[in-house]
């Protein structure tokens, strides 16, 4: 493969890679998949070679793990803030579906009202929708901090692969 073609394709990944990466501070964007799917493009053009396989397996479980993370802090800290499993799952499907109504940012302002709402109503009182609220905002703060990371350590082992290769 000429020089040339292989920068193109490392510089086109890596741009796909950073827009994973600085797409996770928007919380309902799936930076993490974005990174992978980026990765897993390299991998379709480059081929699979040993040491590929094995990079790609891991950046996988890291992808994995990543949004396993993501849902398990973001829903400690709205539980932390006193919010109930419903309102949590409710928040949830308020965020996917703000996603999808209004993108980029339709998430971002219905999960945290649909946890501050149903917690209102649900104990009648605006401090406790309030606490809630807070607990939920830690939780991303919290996703933001380990997804950014494992990101980062997503596309080191991409950048190990693109120099292996």
């Amino acid at each position: 493969m000429p020089e040339w073609l292989e920068r193109s394709i490392f510089i086109i990944t890596q741009a796909v890679v950073l827009l994973g990466l600085f797409g996770l501070i928007v919380p309902i964007f799936p930076g993490l998949l974005v990174i992978w799917l980026g990765v897993l493009g390299y991998a379709i053009v480059v081929g699979f070679q040993p040491v590929g396989i094995g990079l790609f397996i891991l950046i996988t479980l890291f992808m994995l793990f990543g949004m396993i993370v993501d849902n398990l802090l973001m829903g400690a800290g709205a539980r932390k803030g006193g919010a109930s499993w419903l309102s949590i799952l409710v928040a949830l499907i308020a965020g996917v579906v703000g996603t999808l109504v209004f993108p980029p940012f339709g998430g971002i302002v219905a999960a945290p009202l649909a946890v501050f709402l149903l917690e209102f109503i649900r104990r009648r009182d605006v401090l406790k929708g309030w606490e809630a609220l807070r607990g939920l905002a830690a939780g991303w703060g919290l996703s933001f901090v380990a997804q950014f990371i494992i990101g980062l350590a997503m596309m080191g082992l991409w950048w190990i692969w693109a120099w292996l290769d």
